[in-house]
This record gives structure tokens, C-alpha cells and sequence, in this order.
């Protein structure tokens, strides 16, 4: 199976990341969005609404939206479990990153990081630091209480929110005030077959 993505991208890094844990063979196929390439005509044919992560599998089925593929990823592994109330909790923290995590924190750091803060973005920029550490101060609430997410196993909900967490301070998000957090980041960083954002 082909993985569309960017690797510094956090939404495309949590598969490059599964993959690694699990030990998942796949194909990369790196994609560069500031240089247009999700808007080729031969990419929308395949994700007709031009965004990366896209999972191709080797039937020409294809699957987009980073959650999803992640989840289809870890399906029948101990990262995705199938318990009712523990699988609705992998999902609850999953809404939470797309909806109250994402939207400030990959928002700001793409900002800063991809386009280099313009001054035209800049208070753009600075509106989304109070929603990023309001996301923040909820996954220090959860985190002084387990070691990951959704109890004391690691599970996709981790990885999905690893991904841009570990990564906050690039769109000015400092971690020094959030311990749990900063101790979080280490464990997965500690799991076999971890790998870093290239």
C-alpha cells in the first residue's frame, strides 16, 4: 500500500509513527503541498478534496483523513481497542484533537513554521495561542491521572495526539508549564519502535 503525505506534517507523521510501532510495510510517497501537488489533477482523482494524509491500498481502494487511516491501520492491534466504552474513548480523544487541539496548535505551528509568521497572519497567529493551551491544560488534566490518554495502555488516540503535541513549541506553545504532558511525550518516545519526525 502507497502513503500519501508530508513527514513534517503532525496529521501525516502519526502514520509514518503507526507504521513504525506496528511494523506496517508500506510505500511513502512524499507530497509537497506548498509546491501545489494536492492540487494536480491526477492527486484530486484520487482525493477529490486535495488533502494529505491519503492511504491507497493495493486494490486502488483509497481512504483519506488522518484518524481513519489511523485506525484502520491499528485495526485488530493492542493500539485500537474494541471494548465499547474503551473504543468510544479512543474516538472521543480523536474528535478532541481534530476539533479542540488541531485547529490552534497545527493551525499556529504551520503558520510559523511552513509560511515563516508573515506579518499579514500574524494576528491570526496570536489568536490561536489561548485555544492552544486550553487544549493543552486538558491533556495535562487527563495525563496527571494516567499514563496515557485513555487509561494505562497506549492506544491510537495517543498517536494521534503525540503528533502535534510533541511539536507544539514550533507554533509557540511552550510545554514547560504542563510536566504531565512533557512525561507523556517521553513514554511514547520509549515504545518499541518509535520513530521521530523526520
Amino acid at each position: 500500500m502507497k502513503i500519501y503525505g508530508d513527514s513534517q506534517s503532525g496529521n501525516c507523521y502519526k502514520l509514518q509513527l503507526l507504521c513504525s510501532l506496528l511494523q506496517i510495510p508500506h510505500q511513502w510517497q512524499a507530497v509537497d503541498i506548498l509546491a501545489g501537488d494536492t492540487k494536480t489533477a491526477a492527486f484530486l482523482a484520487l482525493n477529490p478534496n486535495g488533502k494529505i494524509p491519503l492511504l491507497v491500498l493495493d486494490d486502488g481502494q483509497t481512504l483519506s483523513e488522518s484518524n481513519a487511516i489511523l485506525n484502520y491501520l491499528a485495526h485488530g492491534s493492542a493500539l485500537y481497542p474494541t471494548e465499547p466504552l474503551a473504543h468510544a474513548r479512543v474516538l472521543q480523544w480523536q474528535f478532541f484533537e481534530q476539533y479542540s487541539h488541531e485547529p490552534y496548535i497545527a493551525v499556529a505551528r504551520f503558520i510559523n513554521k511552513y509560511l515563516g509568521l508573515p506579518a499579514d497572519r500574524a494576528a491570526e497567529y496570536s489568536a490561536k495561542q489561548q485555544g492552544g493551551h486550553k487544549a493543552l491544560a486538558v491533556l495535562e488534566q487527563q495525563l496527571v491521572k494516567t499514563p496515557f490518554l485513555t487509561g494505562s495502555q497506549v492506544t491510537t488516540a495517543d498517536i494521534s495526539l503525540y503528533a502535534y503535541t510533541h511539536v507544539a513549541d514550533e507554533g509557540g506553545f511552550a510545554l514547560a508549564a504542563y510536566p504531565a504532558i512533557q512525561a507523556w511525550l517521553k513514554r511514547i518516545t520509549q515504545l518499541p519502535h518509535y520513530k521521530a519526525m523526520a
